[in-house]
C-alpha cells in the first residue's frame, strides 16, 4: 500500500498527534515529500544524462553560480564547499577536466595557485539538461500571486531550518 493509499488519519497517528489541524498539516508534509521524490528523480535523470555523479554536479553548480557572481573558486574552496578531501577534489577535477566541463587556470595574482571554471560546454550541457524542467518550475512559481509566493518562501525557509542538523546543511 502506497503512502497515498494509507488513510491520512492513520498516517497522522503514526508520527503526530491527532486533530483537524494536524490532518491538514500532514497533507502539506505529504505534498512536500512528493516534491522531494520528484526532485530526487530529476537529479538522478540529470546524473544519468550528463554521466556524472552527484558530487560532480554539485561542483558544476557551484562553479556556475560563482561565475555568475564574478567569484573565483580554487580547488581548496571547492573542497570546502563540497566537504571532501583535497585528494577527492583532485580526482573530481581530473574527471571534469577530462570530460570538458571544467578548465583550470593559473591564479591571476599567485601563479602557483589555480582557479577553476565551468566551461562553455558545461554551461550548455546544464542548460540543455535542466532548462526544460527549470522553465516548468518557474512557470509554476510565476502562476502564484505575490502573497502565495511569500507564503511558499516562508514555509520552505522554515522547513529548511527545521530539518538542519546542529552543524548546518548546505
Amino acid at each position: 500500500m502506497s503512502e497515498k493509499e494509507i488513510p491520512l488519519q492513520t498516517q497522522a497517528l503514526y508520527w503526530y498527534h491527532t486533530g483537524e489541524r494536524t490532518a491538514s498539516s500532514v497533507a502539506v508534509l505529504q505534498s512536500l515529500r512528493r516534491f522531494r521524490a520528484a526532485d530526487s528523480a530529476l537529479r538522478r535523470r540529470t546524473q544519468e544524462e550528463m554521466a556524472m555523479n552527484e558530487t560532480d554536479l554539485m561542483a558544476l553548480r557551484h562553479l556556475i553560480k560563482s561565475a555568475a557572481s564574478a567569484s573565483s573558486v580554487s580547488p581548496k574552496d571547492l573542497s570546502a564547499y563540497l566537504d571532501i578531501s583535497s585528494a577527492a577534489t583532485a580526482k573530481l577535477l581530473s574527471r571534469l577536466v577530462k570530460s570538458g566541463h571544467v578548465r583550470r587556470e593559473a591564479h591571476p595574482r599567485d601563479r602557483r595557485a589555480q582557479v577553476i571554471f565551468a566551461t562553455e560546454e558545461a554551461h550548455r550541457d546544464v542548460r540543455s539538461t535542466l532548462g526544460p524542467a527549470h522553465a516548468r518550475m518557474l512557470a509554476v512559481a510565476e502562476s502564484l500571486d505575490p502573497e502565495q509566493q511569500r507564503a511558499v518562501v516562508h514555509f520552505l525557509d522554515a522547513m529548511s531550518s527545521a530539518v538542519r542538523d546542529d552543524e548546518g546543511v548546505r
